[in-house]
C-alpha cells in the first residue's frame, strides 16, 4: 500500500515581495482561517442557533537561514526592512511527493509585509541565523 501522508519538509515555499522573487523559504507558520462565534438564543429556551461570524486569516510567519550572498550582499535585507508596512507580498505552499514532485495545486496568500527580523546574533552560540518575515494576510487562501 502507498504512502499517502506527507511530512512538513515535504513542500516548496517561495515568497515574492513587491514583485520581486526572494526564492525559497524554509519553514511557514500562520495562514489557518477562523471566525467569530456568534450565538442566537430564541425564547421559550430554544436551543441556542449558530449564527458564525466574519471569517480571518491568520498572520504568515515565514523564516530561513540568513545566506549573507542572497539576503545581505545583494542588499534584499535593506529592501525588506524599508519596505515593512508597504510592501505587498504573495506567498505560495506548493506541497511536493517525497520525491520532490510538486502534487496538486499550490495553496496561495496574499498580503502585506508587516514585520522583518534580522537574524539575532550571539558570540556564544553557533545556532543557525535566521531571517523572519510575518506578512498580514488578505482575504482567503486561494
Amino acid at each position: 500500500m502507498a504512502l499517502t501522508g506527507s511530512r512538513q519538509d515535504q513542500v516548496s515555499l517561495t515568497v515574492v515581495v513587491d514583485d520581486e522573487d526572494t526564492g525559497v523559504w524554509d519553514k511557514r507558520s500562520g495562514g489557518g482561517r477562523t471566525s467569530d462565534s456568534t450565538k442566537y438564543r430564541p425564547g421559550n429556551m430554544g436551543a441556542p442557533i449558530s449564527l458564525g461570524g466574519w471569517p480571518d486569516t491568520d498572520n504568515l510567519t515565514l523564516s530561513r537561514i540568513y545566506d549573507i550572498p542572497r539576503d545581505h550582499a545583494s542588499g534584499l535585507i535593506r529592501r525588506l526592512l524599508s519596505k515593512v508596512g508597504r510592501a505587498r507580498v504573495n506567498v505560495t505552499d506548493q506541497p511536493l511527493t517525497a520525491e520532490g514532485v510538486p502534487v496538486g495545486d499550490p495553496l496561495n496568500w496574499s498580503g502585506t509585509l508587516v514585520g522583518v527580523t534580522y537574524p539575532e546574533r550571539d558570540s556564544e552560540s553557533s545556532d543557525a541565523a535566521m531571517l523572519e518575515i510575518e506578512v498580514e494576510v488578505d482575504g482567503t487562501p486561494g
